[in-house]
């Protein structure tokens, strides 16, 4: 007699919806010949959004020196253009050994959760979010904890209410800035406010800011790194939304403010990093001209 493949407790709680039940029922409307317009995920190729030339080329030219492996943090050219554009933005005190490039921002965000969070851990995510944060952090037997940034607050977090769900086994603050999928653009009050929960408390700040480059009316983007003293903030971006190349799964995020609290933690994150090997080398070669070129 088979016994019934029991899969991993650690699924129990883990949902992304984005392609979970709802998009399935929509591909199979699809399937039936129903036009369904896919507005569920921040795809550009889908519109017709194509990856500059210039990008491409990079990637091309430098193909067939891309067959190996390269270092487990990603190759230098891209980690050095990722600095360049932290300094640019005043954050002076990252080196490209601070820098790790991914397979995608998705892959960091399981990474870099995966190195810091034991049992039971809270990680502070704002609601609505990018399910991915929600998911990485059960998935890594932490606790997501959500602070609300509803419609009346401009869909930016109350400091009040977001201080208030601060506890004891709370390790991290995730920021979603400019928002994914609100489009709220955090004003600096705001942020200097959570800059300053996060430090009050010895927070890790994890900023996902890969739409740093799509605003609208008027808003201002202000990045977060340069904000932080304190404690450690990781920013998170790449080349899947503002430079349209989502299938060449490039993100990068860089470590920033307090490193030397956070030795252990880096070494362990280098160490996942290393067991992966490294992320896809051909499209890393377009990180220097896309964050080098014209914005």
């Amino acid at each position: 007699m088979q016994k019934e493949l029991r899969t991993s407790e650690s699924l129990r709680d883990v949902r992304y919806e984005i392609r979970g039940q709802l998009a399935q029922r929509a591909y199979e409307m699809e399937r039936q010949g129903r036009e369904i317009i896919s507005l569920n995920i921040g795809n550009p190729g889908l519109f017709g959004f194509r990856t500059p030339d210039t990008i491409r080329m990079a990637m091309i030219e430098n193909l067939a020196t891309s067959e190996a492996y390269c270092h487990q943090k990603g190759i230098f050219p891209a980690r050095e253009a990722v600095v360049m554009q932290q300094q640019d933005r005043g954050v002076m005190d990252v080196t490209a050994d601070d820098v790790y490039i991914g397979n995608g921002v998705s892959e960091l965000i399981d990474l870099t959760l995966r190195a810091l969070l034991n049992p039971g851990d809270e990680v502070l995510i704002p609601s609505p979010d990018y399910p991915l944060w929600t998911a990485a952090v059960s998935l890594n037997d932490g606790k997501p904890v959500h602070y609300p940034c509803t419609e009346e607050n401009g869909f930016e977090p109350d400091l009040d209410q977001l201080a208030a769900l601060v506890t004891p086994q709370t390790r991290a603050l995730v920021v979603i800035n400019p928002n994914n999928p609100t489009g709220a653009v955090y004003s600096r009050a705001t942020l200097e406010g959570m800059v300053a929960l996060a430090e009050k408390h010895g927070l890790v700040i994890f900023s996902d800011e890969i739409y740093d480059g799509m605003i609208y009316d008027g808003a201002e983007f202000i990045p977060i790194a340069p904000l932080v003293k304190n404690t450690l903030c990781g920013t998170f971006s790449g080349l899947s939304k503002v430079y349209r190349a989502c299938g060449f799964r490039v993100g990068w995020v860089s470590f920033s403010g307090a490193n030397g609290m956070a030795d252990e933690y880096l070494h362990a994150l280098d160490l996942l990093a290393s067991l992966r090997l490294c992320s896809n080398v051909p499209g890393q070669w377009g990180v220097q001209t896309a964050l080098g070129g014209y914005q």
